[in-house]
């Protein structure tokens, strides 16, 4: 899968949403931001939980966001291979699958970087 792809066709899909519904949109994003901004837990690692989740839910789209995001702040492929092993413990067999995509779009796209 070419990850860099995903990730201009995933925005691209999404402008054409915001534009769509722009007051939902808003909403969305300043409850992306308060979540991000405050609590006790550091960016990163709500990142980290945000991987897990769309590893999880099968989501390659969220997948590729969340891995360059983590790529961003400085997360290393050993902290997201161990990330990656807490989604099978929780999700079995599916989530493996999906935790092998996660780490693939990780080297893909640290490499581009």
């Amino acid at each position: 899968m070419d990850w860099k792809s995903k990730l201009d066709a995933t925005r691209d899909d999404l402008r054409v949403l915001n534009k769509a519904i722009p007051e939902t949109a808003r909403a969305f994003g300043g409850l992306g931001k308060t979540v991000k901004e405050s609590g006790a837990l550091d960016f990163k690692t709500k990142e980290f939980v945000a991987l897990g989740i769309a590893v999880a839910t099968k989501c390659e789209s969220c997948i590729a966001i969340h891995i360059e995001t983590l790529i961003k702040c400085g997360a290393t492929r050993d902290e997201v291979a161990d990330a990656l092993g807490m989604t099978l413990q929780m999700g079995g067999g599916p989530s493996m699958m999906y935790a092998a995509k996660a780490l693939a779009c990780y080297d893909a796209l640290a490499a581009a970087a």
